[in-house]
């Protein structure tokens, strides 16, 4: 049986005695060597997950634990935050003093020396993305066992991206690291992950393998005459042009295949959806049973 390396029960945040819940009432289980994919909009509690699974916040409610140690887990936070006084040759060297046993010094360079930098300079000369170089090269220089980054390639262009994308998941399929990692550009994250966190209101909407929780869905196209014919089923969202009904649904039982297209959605296409209809049930594709497939 696949260990647990996050798990989280009725988990919940709150700022302050009358501050408002950044996370509420959130369950689930990530096992280990999985790439997952935590996507939302802004404000929907992705950063304050993250801060809580690396043990720098303690929940109000609800409990959530980690299989990794502290010493066996990294994290990088959108501030990337280093020493600015120290330079990228120091930093790496810190980072070797720390992790004794641990260290893997080429990972560490190989990151830094992509972005062409002198090892003399310091880390406050640095511009955005040469920081997230350093940021990254010192969490994979630590071989951790989990690995937990917030929107970490922000700062760098598309091609710096796909480069340190593909060096995080070399890196992940080599050592078994169970990765979480937060970005706005799904494409991005729909090649290289495959569990997926959806964060919308400070709860978990989605949860599951991306091939899961892609499979237990359904885009139908069909005449808004047989709308009727969809109450059987859970409707994520529909929408309507003339008189034509396109509809994301989670499927209960048979359906007509002569009159309804279907199709399997992108990803974009289903986190979408769910962002859109915020009411729509939270689905848990470990939890779920399976669905029914469409009959002629």
């Amino acid at each position: 049986m696949t260990q647990t390396v996050i798990e989280a029960e009725g988990l919940g945040l709150r700022y302050g005695r009358r501050g408002g819940w950044a996370l509420r009432d959130c369950s689930f289980r990530l096992p280990e060597g999985r790439v997952c994919a935590l996507v939302g909009p802004n404000g929907a509690g992705k950063s304050t997950l993250l801060m809580l699974a690396a043990g720098l916040l303690l929940p109000t409610e609800g409990t959530l634990r980690t299989a990794a140690s502290r010493e066996t887990l990294a994290y990088v936070g959108q501030d990337k935050a280093l020493y600015p006084q120290l330079t990228i040759g120091e930093t790496l060297r810190m980072g070797q003093e720390l992790n004794p046993g641990r260290w893997d010094a080429e990972t560490a360079q190989r990151i830094v020396d992509a972005g062409a930098r002198d090892p003399h300079a310091k880390v406050r000369t640095l511009s955005g993305g040469q920081r997230t170089r350093v940021a990254l090269a010192l969490a994979l220089g630590k071989r951790p066992d989990l690995l937990l980054l917030d929107e970490p390639m922000a700062d760098l262009d598309p091609l710096a991206r796909h480069q340190l994308m593909g060096t995080l998941m070399a890196d992940a399929a080599e050592n078994g690291t169970s990765v979480v990692m937060s970005s706005h550009i799904l494409t991005e994250l729909e090649g290289a992950c495959d569990h997926l966190l959806l964060a919308d209101g400070g709860r978990i909407r989605l949860s599951g393998p991306i091939d899961e929780v892609s499979a237990a869905h359904r885009l139908l196209t069909g005449p808004v005459t047989a709308s009727a014919e969809l109450a059987a089923h859970t409707v994520v969202e529909s929408r309507t042009t003339g008189r034509q009904l396109t509809a994301l649904v989670r499927l209960r039982g048979p359906l007509d295949s002569g009159t309804w297209q279907t199709t399997h959605p992108s990803l974009e296409e289903l986190l979408l959806a769910h962002l859109r209809s915020p009411d729509a049930p939270p689905f848990d594709a470990e939890g779920s049973p399976a669905t029914a497939e469409v009959r002629g």
